[in-house]
């Protein structure tokens, strides 16, 4: 069965004027969606990029590894996400308000010039900040030809992506009896929530207690466990707000290189203390040029015993070759650093004691004692919390 069926033009123009940004993979089938999201006006208004991994090296080099069945519901998850991941990095300047960004995947295997023994079938993936929903669908072999099954493919195509944007979607998919739309929505709560599940990189929580999940954000990070919060770390981002006439904001790790990840329970407690404060942004990162990647473009405020354990190859594997890679990345992610003086022992320890690869010193410069010096520990204060009462 031929189909000859018009394009969904209106379907389509209710997406273009959502603020959904997005990035499409489509690999064996959905090809119609391109020319249908194209031909519409305000294509640019929605689509951050179109990708066609069709040889099975190229599906490989785009999900980042060999996936076990090529036509599959896990590998169309895998390819949405590479697609939202993606998405994340284009969406800067491309458009005045940022909206929602979506990665959209099918895979599939349609009628084509040759039997086959197999089913026909796709497989389409929907990733947003705030879950994931997947389609499958069996087509009933030998009812249709490839663009009848590619119509159908392409349709489940724009209904995810309109689903994702909020737009209803009533085209008619005109299945058979026997074949049956099966879909899965994994909703998260928050994007907390979702952080702490692995779905996102990165949550920020705002001071009035919105959150934003893999929002962008420039200016200054300060990072920290804030076990608790104190007085030294908000002077501390006060100053070094001065200094770059940014905005600063504050930055947990769920995930911490020397210890074990931090649970949902504690993540909240420890984020509640920024309430009507300043944002935090919390993240699934543990050292600094993964935080790099996640944040470019921004000045991490530390301390100068953390700049000491910046350079430290033990972070790095044990490689000194690798720390200076990281700090290469770093640069490259137009990330730098302020550092303010830390009392230590009995010194009060400042950048200048802090000894800085060759030719990497410009990525570094010092908050002045005279700006802010403070001697407060968080572990001191959790000691003073804990210890009896004198009698």
């Amino acid at each position: 069965m031929n189909s000859q069926a018009a394009a969904p033009n209106a379907l389509v123009q209710r997406i273009h004027d959502s603020d959904a940004l997005a990035v499409i993979a489509v690999a064996g089938a959905g090809t119609a969606a391109i020319s249908w999201l194209l031909g519409v006006a305000g294509a640019s208004r929605t689509v951050l990029e179109i990708v066609v991994p069709y040889a099975p090296s190229s599906l490989t080099e785009f999900v980042g590894a060999e996936p076990e069945q090529f036509v599959s519901e896990k590998t169309a998850i895998d390819m949405a996400h590479a697609a939202y991941k993606r998405a994340l990095r284009l969406r800067e300047g491309a458009a005045p308000v940022v909206g929602p960004v979506v990665g959209i995947a099918c895979t599939a295997t349609i009628a084509t010039d040759r039997p086959k023994r197999g089913e026909h079938r796709c497989h389409i993936a929907a990733w947003r900040a705030s879950g994931l929903t997947t389609y499958n669908l069996t087509f009933n072999k030998g009812l249709r030809d490839r663009s009848g099954e590619d119509e159908i493919a392409s349709k489940l195509v724009l209904q995810a992506l309109a689903e994702s944007a909020g737009v209803r979607f009533d085209e008619d998919l005109a299945l058979a009896a026997s074949e049956v739309l099966r879909k899965t929505i994994a909703q998260y709560a928050d994007p907390i929530a979702a952080l702490m599940a692995g779905h996102i990189r990165q949550a920020i929580v705002d001071a009035d207690g919105g959150m934003r999940a893999d929002a962008p954000f420039s200016g200054g990070i300060l990072s920290g466990s804030f076990n608790p919060l104190h007085d030294g770390h908000t002077a501390m981002a006060q100053a070094a707000s001065e200094i770059l006439g940014k905005p600063v904001a504050f930055e947990l790790s769920v995930a911490n290189a020397d210890k074990p990840p931090l649970p949902e329970d504690e993540v909240r407690r420890r984020a509640a203390q920024f309430a009507g404060k300043a944002p935090i942004a919390l993240t699934g990162v543990p050292v600094f040029y993964e935080k790099a990647k996640l944040l470019p473009g921004c000045t991490f405020i530390i301390g100068a015993d953390t700049a000491v354990r910046l350079f430290d190859p033990k972070y790095y594997g044990g490689s000194s070759a690798n720390m200076l890679l990281a700090l290469q990345q770093m640069r490259q992610n137009d990330c730098d650093f302020l550092v303010a003086g830390r009392f230590d022992g009995d010194a009060f320890t400042t950048l200048a004691d802090v000894d800085i690869p060759a030719g990497f010193e410009r990525m570094f410069g010092a908050i002045p004692e005279s700006a802010f010096r403070s001697d407060i520990s968080s572990t001191q204060i959790r000691q003073d919390n804990a210890a009896p009462l004198s009698p």
